[in-house]
């Protein structure tokens, strides 16, 4: 019974292990680097669209507030 398992075991541990570990710390190095430029520079464009959407929304807001203070509640 144990050299049943013995062969399979020792194709786990020659060639499936070491295969698993190296991929499994080569995506955690590359997860580990932070933003490429090009998500830095996306970030930073998305970032700019939302502070003027927020500008543009509180705008819209004092308009609604001085030309119908009721709005809210609608």
């Amino acid at each position: 019974m144990s050299s049943f398992f013995a062969f399979p075991l020792a194709v786990f541990f020659i060639f499936v292990a070491p295969l698993w570990l190296f991929l499994h710390y080569r995506n955690k190095g590359k997860a580990g680097q932070g933003l490429s430029y090009e998500d830095g520079q996306l970030l930073k464009s998305m970032t700019e669209r939302a502070d003027k959407m927020q500008k543009r929304i509180e705008t819209l807001e004092k308009i609604l507030d001085s030309e119908s203070p009721s709005w809210r509640e609608r």
